[in-house]
């Protein structure tokens, strides 16, 4: 793990493994892809970025306390009980964002739909 991303996680080390499984599974399936570090989110790139990691920086009602924010880009909005929060940024462009607490929760019909966010970031 480089510099950077131990440094993204000094305020919440609890959370590194869960960070530490998602992106060993993404390296797997997307060994080309380029992790960028910044102050509020780690991001995972192809051509362009399909999937992100981040940490809560404010407490939204309803969330838990801790968790790691899983967020990737699709070209219509996913309807699942897992989505915490769709947002259209661009026309035919949604962003989902996934709360993750634990390890189990990093499954085939998360890893699915950032699958679909890799081929959306391949095409556009």
């Amino acid at each position: 793990m480089s510099t950077e991303e131990l440094l993204f996680f000094d305020k919440t080390p609890e959370m590194m493994p869960l960070y530490e499984t998602l992106k060993n599974k993404l390296m797997t399936s997307y060994p080309d892809m380029t992790i960028k570090v910044t102050k509020t989110q780690i991001s995972f790139r192809s051509r362009y970025v399909f999937a992100m990691a981040s940490l809560p920086w404010r407490k939204i009602k309803g969330w838990p306390e801790t968790y790691l924010l899983v967020s990737f880009g699709l070209p219509a909005k996913k309807e699942s009980p897992r989505i915490a929060q769709s947002v259209e940024a661009y026309p035919n462009r949604w962003t989902h964002h996934v709360i993750v607490e634990q390890e189990n929760e990093i499954d085939e019909e998360l890893l699915g739909w950032i699958q679909e966010a890799y081929q959306f970031s391949m095409i556009k």
